[in-house]
């Protein structure tokens, strides 16, 4: 395949695997879930496939300003952080925007559960990283970890020019700075950046591309990073993952670096065909800059 089709081959895959309902599951035919859902609507951003899908998301909203993960299962999903950004994208900052904005806002990682405080004291497990930051994590009352941090953050700064209290944007720009420094606090000794945790049971841990390439994108306009992207260079000429490139691509973009186009044929796995669909040079990875300076 020619670069030059790589967008358009995964827009029409995405087009033919659309739900009746306007969402996604993460494979073709399979239940529509929130988070292909929701990287398919970004992907598709400005196509009549993005509004019905928007259509379906705004229905799952909670009334806390959460998003479910899916209409079958009623409990706040992390991809909140996702619907907030589209609703960015689409202009539209009314109650659903604002609910989800004050949700996020109100919910962090718990520093350490009970059983990393065990394996702390124990020696087997470092303590490095819990005492100042303050991330995002996949559920409510668990620990913060890279992937729903890096969301919130992206989410957090685009809702910054939208946010009118003086109260809530002292709250907002508290949250970005410890979101950040969370980020900063788990970067794993190589550089870049791991799951969570950068060691565990004493342990130093590698750090994998698509991780690394998230923090990148939730560290936005952050100075210090050089040996980050010197590593991000070389995972992005190594790794066999394709969602790993396409993240470390975005990352790249988004911090002013000049990609060459990808290739191949879309993938089934509906999530890899979204976010490269968003990699592109043409795609809309521009969705993902850093919004209004907090």
């Amino acid at each position: 395949m020619v670069p030059d089709t790589f967008l358009k081959a995964r827009l029409q895959a995405l087009h033919a695997a659309q739900n009746p309902d306007g969402g996604w599951g993460y494979f073709p035919g399979k239940e529509s879930w929130l988070e292909p859902t929701t990287y398919a609507a970004l992907a598709l951003h400005g196509d009549p496939a993005s509004d019905r899908a928007w259509k379906l998301i705004l229905g799952w909203q909670l009334p806390d300003g959460s998003w479910r993960p899916s209409a079958a299962v009623n409990q706040p999903s992390w991809a909140t952080s996702l619907c907030v950004q589209i609703a960015a994208a689409r202009g539209e900052f009314g109650e659903p925007f604002q609910k989800g904005v004050n949700w996020l806002l109100n919910t962090s990682g718990v520093d350490q559960d009970l059983w990393s405080r065990f394996l702390v004291a124990f020696g087997f497990a470092k303590a490095e990283g819990s005492a100042s930051g303050k991330g995002w994590s996949w559920k409510l009352n668990n620990s913060s970890w890279v992937e729903p941090t890096t969301h919130a953050l992206t989410a957090l700064r685009k809702a910054a020019p939208k946010v009118s209290s003086t109260e809530s944007q002292k709250i907002l720009r508290e949250r970005i700075r410890t979101g950040e420094q969370q980020l900063m606090e788990v970067r794993s000794h190589d550089g870049g950046w791991n799951y969570g945790s950068p060691g565990v049971l004493g342990l130093d841990l590698p750090s994998y591309p698509e991780t690394t390439a998230l923090a990148l994108v939730g560290l936005q306009n952050t100075k210090g990073l050089e040996n980050a992207f010197t590593l991000a260079s070389t995972m992005m000429q190594s790794t066999p993952s394709p969602l790993g490139r396409a993240w470390l691509t975005i990352a790249m973009r988004l911090h002013g670096m000049t990609m060459g186009e990808q290739a191949g044929n879309p993938s089934r796995d509906l999530m890899i065909t979204s976010v490269e669909a968003l990699s592109a040079a043409d795609g809309n990875w521009k969705l993902m800059q850093a919004g209004g300076a907090a």
